[in-house]
């Protein structure tokens, strides 16, 4: 899957279920194999991530990026670390 950093940017972004998770605002890249290690959400949904949490969606979750990013996995709910 190969796509512009340019076109990921701003686009919306789904759980398997459907559920709406927030708007793609970063690209997190690994600077030492130079790849794209996940896609950054700085206000996710409060349905599925804790309010003021902001998240990173590892790439390997993404099953999908076109009008939108759809993902293969996401779970239940992200709380804020202990």
């Amino acid at each position: 899957m190969l796509e512009c950093v340019s076109n990921i940017i701003g686009l919306e972004i789904y759980a398997p279920n459907g559920l709406f998770i927030g708007v793609a605002d970063e690209i997190v890249i690994d600077i030492p194999s130079v790849r794209a290690h996940g896609i950054y959400v700085e206000k996710a949904n409060p349905a599925a991530v804790e309010e003021g949490v902001s998240i990173s969606i590892p790439m390997r979750w993404v099953g999908g990026i076109g009008d939108a990013i759809i993902l293969n996995t996401f779970p239940r709910r992200v709380e804020r670390p202990l």
